[in-house]
């Protein structure tokens, strides 16, 4: 992709991300985007067909680049709950703009549920579930955990990140951990 193509998109972005902040995504329109970003619509709709394509490829990339980030940190079995809920968090400070639209109020329900998707997924591959919980009881205390962990993050990004992302994952941790332990009890 050229220069004036990725100018372009990710200018298309920040003006998308500001009137996300702003209002409702079904309040936005292209025309105003275009506006803002100093484009054409002509231009916008040779990147995307509207409004919501921009959002679903932004959450695509979004997805694709913490899976990537992710993947790339190379843990042991011994290390990887913690620290890759560590990494997770140091991930959103480095986007924390397009992270905290995203996750807000006036974001798409379904990132969330893509996000969700996500972690479940990793929360499998990983395995720690296969031997100490029934198949349909490791997915209802997935679904907890990291529905659980979504909003915890989201009240983080709304206090300012008032704690560092070491504490944050010590913390989203613990309380899987000991949600984990009483479900082995019972």
């Amino acid at each position: 992709m050229d220069r004036r193509k990725k100018y372009t998109q990710m200018v298309l972005k920040e003006s998308f991300l500001k009137l996300l902040n702003e209002k409702n995504l079904s309040s936005i329109t292209v025309k105003e985007l275009c506006q803002l970003a100093d484009i054409n619509r002509s231009t916008f709709y040779s990147h995307y067909a509207d409004q919501y394509d921009l959002l679903s490829k932004m959450e695509e990339e979004i997805i694709d680049d913490m899976t990537l980030y992710l993947n790339g940190c190379n843990l042991t079995k011994e290390d990887e709950a913690e620290q890759v809920t560590e990494k997770l968090m140091e991930y959103i400070v480095k986007n924390k703009e397009v992270c905290q639209t995203l996750l807000g109020g006036n974001g798409n329900a379904g990132f969330l549920q893509k996000v969700m998707a996500v972690a479940k997924e990793n929360i499998k591959k990983s395995g720690s579930l296969e031997n100490q919980l029934s198949e349909d009881i490791a997915e209802y205390w997935s679904t907890f955990i990291v529905s659980g962990g979504i909003y915890v993050i989201k009240n983080w990004l709304e206090r300012g990140m008032d704690k560092t992302p070491k504490e944050m994952a010590g913390m989203i941790n613990a309380f899987a951990n000991s949600g984990f332990n009483m479900l082995k009890i019972h």
